[in-house]
């Protein structure tokens, strides 16, 4: 069940292993977009194809919710024979992928011979979507660019519930851009409009495994690591706070971390900002919580599938209380596992509506080239997520048992009310500001 952010970090990580041979799409860090040479259309063609293929032998409807694959494909062929550039190319073939309108259904596009970054993240909250972190030293900075101003443009599109994943894959996935327009609210209620321009850094086309290169990737993947790790916050026996930034963890280090929390009295699963990942630590994880086996949900698929079960871990269990944070991206596993408990009655879920993308996905990884090598892939939905209760959460999310929104003041002056919330509801004081420098936003260097 991993979603966009997840598979987007493993490709961005296996971009740099792959020796590149296709150019990124979009525009090339000059700001001039790469031209479609007669080779590139071939070979996005064939790419289409490949995904078409897929798509038959693993989506998990059969019917396609009603769309003509062929026909749809077919019109995604045709445009690519007088597509200009390489990101028209890799812009089509996402369009017929995401006329499915799939969660865990997407391209993933060859990696680029660089990064971009933006020096600001941004959130919905509520309907609302906010600047929730700007980058010291970033342009973003520079321009004024603060927390808790209110977007209500990006490039001219309005982000809102439904579109904002979209948005994200455009521009963190199949198009990096060199800047971006915003039109902004502040706090105070003016109106503003910026031109935020991105850090980009150019890297090698072509690397060399056998040399130095190997060790420039191995440190990359050290770095990754330690931005996806597991935090943890102590209130002495009474409490523990546990960051869950993915569902990423093996039966071993879910057993680790669970004997850790069976020593509090008390647990808060953060769980904002979680995009989802493997069953097999949903699974493992949520067996920690009952005393009985129970079934997490039923797969609907094109064939009988078996429900996901998750296994009593008897006496190793914990009993005390529990209270999950979600937020709009919170995902798949998170999702789950917080409608588990609200389902079982055995945790409180607090925060704001989660995403709604819960599906169960395969990824399907592909290459191109023979002597020199591009890596792209597909992620393909092949089971539907049943809950107890009978309903699927995609498009729907998990509705929070007490729904709290940080409001663009709290954004200002980094103050986290859920999580203070939260400890208030297991009998421990903590401070809204407080609560808001348990797990400060870190940046790459």
């Amino acid at each position: 069940m991993n979603l966009l952010r997840t598979l987007t970090r493993l490709f961005s990580l296996v971009a740099v292993v792959v020796l590149i041979s296709i150019s990124a799409p979009g525009q090339e860090p000059n700001g001039k977009p790469p031209q479609a040479k007669s080779f590139d259309k071939e070979r996005g063609r064939s790419m289409l194809d490949v995904i078409k293929s897929d798509l038959r032998k693993n989506y998990y409807d059969p019917a396609y919710h009603g769309l003509d694959l062929e026909a749809r494909f077919k019109t995604a062929d045709e445009k690519i024979k007088t597509a200009t550039s390489l990101g028209q190319i890799f812009g089509i073939i996402a369009q017929a992928v995401m006329d499915l309108d799939d969660s865990h259904t997407f391209f993933l596009p060859p990696g680029r011979s660089y990064t971009t970054e933006y020096g600001w993240q941004m959130q919905m909250i509520g309907d609302k979507c906010f600047v929730t972190a700007v980058k010291p030293g970033s342009d973003a900075e520079a321009k004024g660019l603060k927390e808790g101003d209110e977007i209500w443009t990006i490039n001219d599109f309005g982000p809102t519930r439904e579109n904002f994943w979209k948005m994200e894959y455009y521009f963190n996935a199949l198009r990096p851009q060199p800047g971006m327009k915003l039109v902004l609210k502040r706090p105070d209620g003016r109106e503003a409009e910026l031109t935020i321009l991105a850090k980009i850094e150019q890297h090698k086309r072509v690397m060399d495994l056998t040399g130095q290169d190997i060790f420039d990737l191995i440190r990359e993947g050290e770095n990754s690591e330690h931005f996806n790790r597991q935090r943890f916050v102590e209130f002495d026996r009474d409490l523990l706070i546990w960051k869950m930034p993915q569902f990423d963890m093996d039966e071993g280090q879910v057993d680790d971390t669970m004997g850790r929390v069976r020593k509090h009295k008390a647990l808060i699963l953060d769980l904002r900002g979680n995009p989802g990942g493997a069953v097999i630590t949903l699974q493992r994880l949520a067996g920690y919580f009952f005393d009985h086996d129970v079934k997490v949900a039923d797969l609907k698929g094109r064939k009988e599938m078996k429900p996901q079960m998750a296994k009593t871990r008897g006496d190793k269990t914990f009993k005390g209380q529990v209270v999950v944070l979600v937020d709009s991206r919170s995902a798949s596993a998170a999702e789950l596992f917080s409608r588990l408990l609200q389902l079982e009655k055995r945790g409180t879920v607090l925060g704001d509506r989660s995403a709604g993308a819960v599906m169960q996905s395969r990824h399907f990884p592909h290459e191109s080239g023979i002597d020199i090598v591009a890596f792209w892939g597909i992620s393909i939905t092949d089971a539907d997520v049943i809950m107890g209760d009978g309903k699927s959460l995609e498009k729907i999310g998990v509705t929070p048992d007490e729904i709290i929104l940080p409001s663009a003041g709290d954004l200002v002056a980094r103050r986290d009310p859920v999580m203070a919330r939260a400890a208030d509801l297991v009998g421990v004081k903590l401070e809204a500001d407080k609560a808001g420098a348990l797990f400060p936003i870190e940046w790459r260097k």
